[in-house]
């Protein structure tokens, strides 16, 4: 079985255990059923959590890890795997403002059309660091702005550009209801690098649609619109499509869970022509105060219950 394969596999039986094992009731030491997302007593809690986890510049730690099998490559219709890992990393830097951290780490296998099929690169590609500075009151209009990078270190030529790069990227969003609605832009430029390898001259667009329904599910819209200014032939890379998702429970530690596909309307000669995104997002959200006291009283009892009667 190929890496690709295997990926996929893994994945998507990874997201199917997640599914099964939240599903369950969770209880304490003592038996007795602790409040979850499905409990009217954490609705409201679940819900801000919901739209914390949709919001690429919340006060919210996450770690999403995200697979995007990239199907129809090259002239004999291969696949192209990409595994980002992408932690975000909220940081106070005063009382009125936050600087957001998002590093992208690709681990990339990509087929070589000069060599036999299922024979490729693969090794980790080119480091992708984003700084957002944002308010950090809340308001209707959501919004940060940074500079974005691209740091030149994949283990092969096939898997990255060989520059430096570096550009200004800005997101927005507003949370209405039941919706999230938002776009994230930024645009790198090479500054150093290989002088044998091409400039760098390219933008990201990607907006994103969410609409929420019942029981922490919602549907969602996430294309990644590029494009390359450097080539006039194509230049554009336009995808369409969507997908479903959940913020749930995987034990105590909140997930979020989603599968994606998309076609691309417009992609140039000898590249993906549809593609399949699965990802699961490990969400850390900070305590308040009273959930604080809450998990300590559980604790409590917990051990009042473990003490052995005299």
């Amino acid at each position: 079985m190929g890496f690709r394969k295997a990926i996929v596999l893994f994945l998507g039986a990874s997201l199917s255990t997640v599914c099964l094992i939240a599903q369950e009731p969770a209880v304490d030491a003592a038996g007795t059923q602790v409040a979850t997302e499905q409990s009217p007593a954490a609705a409201e809690n679940a819900d801000a959590l919901r739209k914390a986890a949709q919001n690429p510049i919340a006060s919210l730690i996450s770690v999403p890890v995200q697979n995007n099998s990239n199907f129809g490559v090259g002239t004999d219709d291969r696949i192209q795997d990409v595994l980002n890992i992408q932690p975000v990393i909220p940081m106070p830097i005063s009382k009125n403002w936050n600087i957001i951290a998002r590093v992208i780490t690709p681990i990339v296998y990509q087929p070589i059309s000069s060599q036999p099929t299922d024979q490729g690169a693969f090794g980790f590609g080119d480091l992708n660091p984003t700084f957002f500075f944002a308010p950090s009151k809340a308001s209707k209009l959501i919004w940060g702005v940074g500079p974005a990078f691209v740091l030149p270190t994949a283990t092969n030529s096939y898997l990255g550009q060989g520059k430096w790069s570096i550009g200004p990227s800005v997101v927005v969003l507003a949370q209405p209801g039941k919706w999230t609605l938002g776009a994230l832009v930024n645009n790198v430029f090479s500054v150093g690098g290989q002088s044998s390898r091409s400039d760098v001259n390219q933008m990201l667009f990607q907006y994103f649609i969410n609409y929420n329904l019942k029981h922490g599910y919602f549907i969602t819209w996430q294309p990644t619109l590029t494009a390359n200014w450097e080539t006039d032939e194509g230049r554009w890379t336009v995808p369409y499509g969507g997908g479903i998702g959940r913020i749930m429970k995987l034990g105590f530690q909140p997930v979020n869970l989603t599968a994606q596909f998309y076609g691309n309307a417009v992609h140039p000669a000898n590249t993906s022509s549809w593609s399949m995104r699965l990802q699961i997002a490990f969400l850390f959200p900070k305590l308040s105060k009273e959930q604080q006291k809450m998990m300590m009283e559980q604790k409590l009892k917990q051990l009042n219950a473990e003490e052995p009667k005299k």
